[in-house]
């Protein structure tokens, strides 16, 4: 099995959601499930409303839905979705 490069957006609820908090649980709730965290970052949505993108490398072989599930558990998480999902090479 190969390894597939996913990109996920976390929308906070308010503009005041503590962003840092965010990200820190979901790069522990991506680790739990066999994944590397390759990127960061924050993307403006509207208003003050900042979207959370993390960029991870996880194997082809472990589902995406738990993840996601999980990610929308955590505190003030609004929605999440998958942005892109590419197999890697090399």
């Amino acid at each position: 099995m190969g390894t597939a490069l996913v990109k996920i957006k976390i929308m906070p609820t308010s503009p005041e959601v503590n962003r840092e908090e965010i990200k820190k649980h979901a790069e522990e709730i991506i680790k739990k499930h066999q994944g590397n965290i390759g990127r960061t970052e924050e993307e403006p949505i509207a208003f003050g409303l900042v979207a959370v993108l993390i960029t991870f490398s996880i194997p082809e072989s472990q589902e995406l839905e738990p993840i996601e599930e999980q990610l929308q558990k955590i505190h003030n998480v609004s929605s999440t979705q998958i942005i892109d999902m590419r197999r890697a090479f090399g």
